[in-house]
């Protein structure tokens, strides 16, 4: 991968464009009036756009960008600020103070939703197995601004950690967080979700296993929830009691600590 500066750049947009070079280990590219195009051919490489508000991915071989962007977590506050429910919070019974743990970060809705929920005496993890993803959302929820104080600063409390989620559960503590939460990517696939195609491409797929699971219990002091495809065999086989939602394409599962 090469990292290079947006079309209209100045000297403080190269010098951030070097510094991320330095974080991932990639060449820098002056842009030269170039195409992305241009330059994915030319260097045979995926090109990572450095811009004034967001950093894009352009990945040999596909036409759209990987970017940061918290729209349907925009949407969701705004229906929580409206005193309605969302189906996640409702799932992980999330209250103030709450410590949760986001197993499959991906673009961060569910975190930021959660983080909002949590408030600023909660804690909101998010690991995420791709190191470049966890690097590009960590930046884009540190920098992106959306004029709404409240949802800037559940976005800044994140913290991002760049490893597997297994991994990671196993080097916790016991009941060290209050919720555990996990999203893979569905076995099937949803036809309005196009947005998140990209994203399975960069994404670890691992499936949630009863290995896996079993650290997640342990972790979590409160409840194991699970969001999959409502055709999705997990929940059965895993032992999770499913909340389902009429004509909904997904439901949540939970498992309560003080059952299992």
């Amino acid at each position: 991968m090469i990292v290079t500066t947006a079309g209209r750049t100045n000297p403080g947009m190269i010098k951030l464009a070097e510094e991320i070079s330095l974080d991932l280990k990639a060449e820098y590219k002056a842009r030269k009036k170039r195409s992305v195009d241009k330059m994915k051919e030319e260097y045979h490489s995926d090109v990572l756009v450095v811009g004034q508000n967001r950093l894009e991915l352009h990945e040999a071989g596909t036409s759209d960008p990987f970017f940061f962007h918290p729209n349907s977590a925009m949407f969701r506050l705004k229906r929580l600020k409206k005193g309605e429910s969302d189906p996640l919070i409702f799932a992980a019974d999330l209250r103030k103070g709450d410590r949760f743990l986001d197993c499959t970060l991906g673009l961060g809705s569910d975190s930021i939703i959660a983080s909002y929920a949590a408030g600023e005496t909660g804690k909101v993890t998010a690991a995420e197995a791709n190191h470049l993803v966890a690097y590009l959302v960590e930046k884009g929820l540190s920098k992106w601004e959306t004029g709404i104080a409240e949802f800037d600063k559940s976005m800044r409390r994140i913290q991002v950690v760049g490893m597997n989620h297994a991994d990671y559960l196993r080097s916790l503590d016991t009941n060290s967080y209050d919720v555990v939460y996990f999203d893979p990517m569905f076995e099937e696939q949803i036809e309005e979700s196009h947005g998140i195609e990209h994203l399975r491409s960069l994404s670890v797929q691992d499936p949630l296993s009863k290995e896996i699971l079993k650290e997640a219990k342990r972790v979590a002091k409160k409840r194991v929830v699970l969001k999959n495809h409502w055709k999705s065999s997990s929940f059965e086989a895993l032992g999770f009691h499913v909340y389902k939602r009429k004509s909904a394409k997904f439901h949540f599962g939970v498992i309560e600590i003080t059952d299992s």
